[in-house]
């Protein structure tokens, strides 16, 4: 393995410093809770080694979203970037070939580079409206091809896949005789229609999710992976075990109380992400100097400039940070130019997001 420091975790806010920004429009999260937002008072758990597999009573809320899951199909892990790592270590060798869709979460394409793996990425497109040309990826899979990976809904973009186009992945993947990995980590952010889990489509097809964005609690990394395939879920446990053995007793009792809840949590969240959305299309179409992809899931859009700033990128990004004290995600965390930007409207306060936009918009002119 060649690890390489990402640069989206290298100048994350929470290393910058959260007492250095006032208008965070990095995340790419809801609000994070605490135990006292959720009503949750940790009881006196004994602190012994928990299931390899994860806790039963969590897997079985997390298999209950697709009629043909069950527990056994489920692997808790910590986090989804541990997941996405499990599966890029164990079905990935230098010899072998990786195709994923581009841009994305930084671990789904340095995990395979640090491997030393062959990647072909299949770029997403503005001009496209960020949607995936499946013809394009199919004429990527080679028969070396041991991965297709894509993520949805998408980050940094918040689009979509829709259900005839999973469909269609999942079947090119069984012909072509290679896994399917989704990436689901902001499914119950989805802003219509909710997809299926995608493993619940065919043993050859991963799921991978976590509690850290619809749920806002990415302090207890507890992430799954779904695959019903035995062998393969036996060779994610190994995997597992080799990395950590098993999770924490009592990040899992908060992640069981919390999905155990899941409706109750995600019906306001929804609504107000729903109003946000609308809070950031408002100023988006005033705002002369950018246009967008409207995202129709998770909490994050990846707004262009329609041309450079006053000074150039490197300064807009000085001056939103020094004189709004606002942060965005800038392009080359998703190795595209720093014209566009992930911007996040989930996790500040509304009051926070509508100080931030009216930042970006003074920082844009100078």
């Amino acid at each position: 393995m060649r690890y390489a420091r990402m640069p989206i975790e290298v100048e994350s806010p929470e290393e910058y410093g959260y007492d250095s920004i006032r208008n965070n429009l990095s995340e790419s999260s809801i609000t994070d809770q605490t135990l006292a937002s959720l009503g949750l008072t940790i009881p006196d758990l004994t602190l012994l080694y928990g299931e390899h597999r994860g806790s039963a009573g969590l897997r079985r809320l997390i298999a209950a979203d697709a009629a043909n899951l069950d527990a056994d199909d489920v692997l808790i892990t910590g986090g989804a970037a541990t997941a996405l790592f499990i599966v890029s270590t164990a079905l990935l060798g230098p010899e072998d070939h990786l195709v994923v869709i581009r841009p994305n979460y930084a671990t789904n394409l340095e995990t395979p580079r640090a491997i030393g793996c062959d990647i072909s990425c299949i770029d997403l497109e503005f001009e496209q409206g960020f949607q995936l040309d499946i013809d394009r990826l199919e004429a990527a899979v080679t028969p070396a091809t041991r991965l297709i990976s894509v993520t949805c809904p998408h980050n940094p973009t918040g689009t979509m896949l829709t259900a005839a186009q999973l469909l269609r992945l999942v079947a090119l993947a069984a012909n072509r005789g290679c896994h399917l990995l989704v990436d689901e980590t902001y499914r119950d952010l989805s802003l219509g229609a909710r997809l299926p889990v995608a493993a619940s489509l065919g043993e050859h097809v991963i799921s991978v999710s976590s509690l850290s964005k619809a749920y806002g609690v990415p302090g207890i990394r507890v992430g799954w992976l779904i695959t019903r395939d035995p062998r393969l879920w036996e060779l994610f446990l190994a995997a597992k075990e080799q990395i950590s053995i098993c999770g924490s007793v009592i990040d899992e009792w908060i992640a069981e109380q919390v999905l155990s809840r899941r409706g109750q949590i995600l019906e306001p969240t929804l609504a107000e992400m729903r109003r946000r959305l609308e809070v950031v299309g408002d100023w988006i179409g005033n705002e002369a100097l950018l246009e967008w992809v409207r995202p129709a899931g998770g909490v994050v859009c990846l707004p262009r400039m329609r041309a450079e700033p006053v000074g150039g990128t490197k300064a807009f990004y000085q001056r939103l940070l020094a004189a709004e004290e606002t942060y965005v995600g800038p392009g080359h965390w998703f190795e595209l130019p720093d014209t566009c930007f992930r911007l996040g409207y989930g996790w500040p306060s509304a009051e926070r997001l509508e100080a931030g936009l009216a930042g970006i918009s003074r920082a844009l002119r100078g």
